[in-house]
């Protein structure tokens, strides 16, 4: 290592993790991948070298029978059709044809095995790609504004910043020992694209007035992050130049990796060490490593628009179109993904890009093309005119594949939009997120209606079950959903969400969103209404 482990000092407060990391750097598993696993097969694989797999982006899948998931780094969203084409040729390959899209705009697969790592990470790298930390203590997949360069709403295009920010803490080993996972975001987007308040280090779009001249430029927040005990991310008083955006990452990141906790795996995260220094202590210790910062000016974010952005809409580039299409639950196939490879080609720039709420976007389309676009057959599923609450589900990977998941998330998510779709009339959206455990994957924290997997005895034995949260919203006055007691059975939550729907519907002024609807009522009225259907018998308690 290039730097002193200061939080090495003493072994005896370091958990089991933090002893494995110093004795082999995380990223050293790639070449142990490459050179020994590969060939001799997943029953050589080591328990310790399997934790590190996650710095090759890849996991163990459940039920651990030989099989990984891997994650692809596909930084902001943004990736080119001949990238598009070179992941779903390693889904047809490798991963039986399954492609999803998490809620960090990366690219997962599943089915891999050790065999095919080393072809996958060629294939990867022949085209500017990159499973590599996209899991485990580093610095992960950077997020931001799907529409970065095409957004009429964004102050500047942060393409290069977050290939930049990227760059730096992508393989060095002066950055690849955090504490625990570490996940940024960078955007510009006055509609808060890339969910600021829950990343460990944010930058938002702000100006500020110096020297008579009106700069753009960033806020910076710290410390958010969601899981069993979820944080809203702190905004530190400081004004970040574009130039600057860099040495603050450096910063933070150098701080998390030298004061934050190593003792306790589930304390570990950088929203324990703000909540204890608090944004003050934390800017003061940020300044001794960058110099002094301006103080923030103007937050220039207005809204949240939930990273949604289905239809077709104008880009700031006149004559031009963007097509936000719905992909359910965030999955496709390897087919679909090289159809839209190929329309991005035919009809735009050869261009993709990924969104946090698990969809995909088509830019750079003439006005012109858009009407024969639209005809593709790939959008007959992959609609940009989805039903409403097909459109605004999402999914964690659940227990189909996913070792923590307690219940399956992704056909019943699929399920219960469908249900909803067919049994509620509704003009609004409401944002429905299904995670499979405490983890929270899906988001769940952030969603209109989140519901986290648990299981619930009954006659017939342990079955699946969810509890429910409802209000989370981020942007101004950002807040997390708060949860109702009572838990309901996985065969249960489609009606009995259609219920609390209805109840919304029902009792609703105006066009109140479902957000300000919890706000004016209170949890408690939904906690009445949850109470009565449990009374009703047709849900577990």
């Amino acid at each position: 290592m290039a730097y002193e482990p200061i939080w090495a000092a003493d072994p005896s407060k370091l958990n089991k993790v933090e002893l494995q990391k110093l004795e082999k750097d995380g990223l050293d598993v790639i070449r142990t991948i490459i050179e020994k696993y590969a060939h001799e097969g997943y029953s050589a694989i080591t328990e310790d070298d399997m934790n590190r797999f996650k710095w090759a982006g890849v996991y163990e899948q459940k039920p651990k029978d030989g099989h990984f998931m891997m994650r692809v780094r596909i930084n902001t969203g943004a990736m080119t059709s001949d990238q598009a084409r070179a992941l779903a040729g390693i889904a047809r390959d490798y991963g039986r044809n399954l492609v999803d899209v998490t809620t960090r705009q990366a690219i997962q697969f599943h089915w891999l095995t050790v065999e095919n790592l080393p072809d996958i990470f060629k294939r990867l790298e022949a085209v500017g790609l990159y499973s590599y930390e996209a899991c485990g203590d580093c610095p992960r997949t950077i997020v931001g504004n799907p529409l970065a360069g095409i957004d009429k709403d964004e102050l500047m295009d942060t393409r290069d910043l977050v290939e930049e920010v990227n760059s730096f803490f992508l393989l060095n080993r002066d950055f690849s020992n955090l504490p625990r996972k570490y996940k940024m975001s960078i955007s510009a987007n006055i509609y808060n694209t890339a969910h600021a308040e829950i990343n460990d280090l944010a930058y938002t779009p702000a100006t500020k007035v110096i020297d008579g001249e009106t700069v753009t430029g960033f806020h910076v927040w710290v410390g958010g992050g969601l899981s069993a005990k979820p944080h809203l991310a702190k905004k530190l008083d400081v004004f970040v130049r574009p130039d600057e955006v860099l040495k603050v990452a450096v910063g933070v990141t150098t701080i998390f990796r030298d004061f934050g906790y190593r003792e306790k795996r589930h304390q570990a995260r950088l929203k324990f060490l703000v909540a204890d220094w608090g944004p003050e202590k934390f800017l003061e210790e940020l300044k001794k490593l960058t110099g002094e910062l301006e103080t923030a000016g103007e937050d220039r974010i207005v809204g949240w628009n939930a990273a949604y952005f289905d239809g077709v809409h104008p880009q700031k580039q006149e004559g031009l179109s963007y097509v936000g299409l719905n992909v359910p639950v965030g999955r496709l196939d390897a087919d679909e993904l090289t159809e839209l490879a190929r329309v991005s080609d035919e009809y735009g720039s050869g261009s993709i890009r990924t969104t946090m709420s698990q969809n995909i976007i088509v830019p750079n389309i003439p006005n012109e093309k858009v009407a024969a676009l639209l005809q593709e057959k790939v959008f007959d599923r992959l609609t940009p005119d989805p039903k409403r609450f097909m459109s605004r589900t999402v999914s964690c990977t659940g227990n189909e594949f996913c070792n923590l998941a307690i219940v399956e998330t992704k056909e019943r998510a699929r399920r219960v939009a469908e249900y909803l779709d067919a049994h509620v009339d509704l003009e609004e959206e409401v944002r429905i997120h299904f995670i499979g455990c405490p983890n929270a994957c899906g988001q769940k924290h952030i969603a209109d209606i989140g519901l986290q997997g648990s299981l619930v005895k009954t006659p017939e034995g342990m079955v699946d079950a969810f509890d429910i949260a409802v209000g989370g919203i981020l942007g101004p006055n950002a807040q997390l959903n708060k949860a109702l007691k009572g838990r309901v059975k996985g065969d249960d939550v489609a009606p009995v969400l259609a219920q609390l729907i209805l109840f919304y519907k029902e009792n609703r002024t105006g066009g109140e969103s479902f957000h300000q609807f919890v706000n004016r009522v209170g949890t408690e009225a939904f906690q009445d209404k949850l109470t009565t259907i449990l009374a009703q018998g047709s849900v577990a308690s």
